[in-house]
């Protein structure tokens, strides 16, 4: 039986290498010497543009989001293309994406605070953060001490989770970013706020098989409400993703994916999985009373995806270009 040791020492240095590729090395309070304001500066530039605009929330939570499934929370998303590379951000799930003026204002009162100190990749943890709670939506915490990524590849952000995916798909993606079941059918819960555009959904109200059907997970009498909003061609109509509370981070989202009433296919797939359609149920019978506590779990293990710490990176000067 000498084997068995060897095998569990293997297990520990995977487990090790895990930890240390999401997030082991971040800590609160990490700039607290560096630059003590760091956090405070990021509030005020997050508050001062949400103040104002309070649909950036959603977008810059999805930013976050997209960020740390692609190469990890390293701010590539954030990147420009150039003449020799199409980056990131203009990959087709990112087109959509707004809000980069909220990290480029906190960067460059940072950048003269305190220079070459504070990554973007924090910065986008950062602005997510306190973006939702100005909506007055759960506040987390964010470790601190991630570096910033010099690779952004527009193809990469194929890899994305899709709205058209299905639950064996989306397990599958969320489990190979060390996040597990729960956690995917938590953090789906964000979509509590903000919009898509008709084009997402048109198949599944137009020609889902093909055959110019819709996709029976809908429910019917959702449909002509949805093709009211949503003709076949539309590619600029904005829908609700939580009709009626869009701007309110709460537990609506659970209620309409029960009743088969999620914008998404990946919404909608969330009922054809016994853990997930479980926590869908609890959450809708219960009005949430979980969701928030959970979310904030979920997405501080998000946000430690992949990131790089110590000297590998780099602290970009400005967040859409490398150094």
């Amino acid at each position: 039986m000498a084997y068995i040791p060897s095998l569990v020492l293997q297990l520990l240095l995977l487990a090790l290498v895990f930890a240390i590729a999401n997030g082991s090395d971040l800590k609160l309070g990490f700039y607290r010497k560096a630059c003590p304001r760091a956090e405070a500066i990021v509030e005020k530039a997050t508050a001062d543009h949400v103040s104002v605009a309070p649909s950036l929330a959603a977008p810059l939570l999805r930013m976050h989001f997209h960020d740390c499934f692609v190469r990890g929370c390293d701010g590539s998303v954030l990147i420009d293309s150039t003449k020799d590379n199409r980056a990131e951000k203009d990959g087709p799930p990112n087109l959509s994406l707004r809000g980069y003026q909220v990290i480029d204002a906190a960067k460059t009162v940072l950048e003269t605070e305190c220079p070459g100190v504070v990554s973007c990749a924090d910065i986008l943890a950062l602005v997510a953060r306190d973006a939702i709670y100005q909506i007055k939506g759960p506040y987390w915490a964010v470790p601190l001490g991630r570096r910033d990524g010099r690779v952004s590849i527009a193809s990469e952000s194929l890899t994305l989770p899709a709205p058209f995916d299905d639950i064996t798909r989306l397990k599958e993606q969320f489990s190979a970013k060390g996040l597990s079941v729960k956690d995917l059918v938590v953090l789906s819960g964000g979509h509590t706020i903000g919009t898509s555009h008709c084009s997402t959904i048109a198949a599944r109200l137009y020609n889902f098989t093909g055959k110019g059907d819709t996709d029976p997970s809908l429910d019917s009498d959702y449909v002509p409400y949805l093709k009211s909003k949503c003709k076949p061609t539309d590619r600029t109509t904005l829908l609700e993703m939580d009709p009626g509370s869009f701007r309110s981070f709460d537990k609506n989202y659970y209620k309409n994916v029960l009743k088969r009433r999620g914008l998404f296919q990946s919404d909608a797939a969330l009922l054809a999985d016994k853990e997930t359609s479980a926590y869908v149920k609890l959450q809708a019978e219960s009005n949430g009373h979980t969701f928030l506590k959970d979310f904030e779990e979920s997405i501080m293990k998000m946000g430690q995806i992949g990131v790089l710490t110590g000297e590998a990176g780099e602290i970009r000067r400005h967040c859409a270009r490398i150094n």
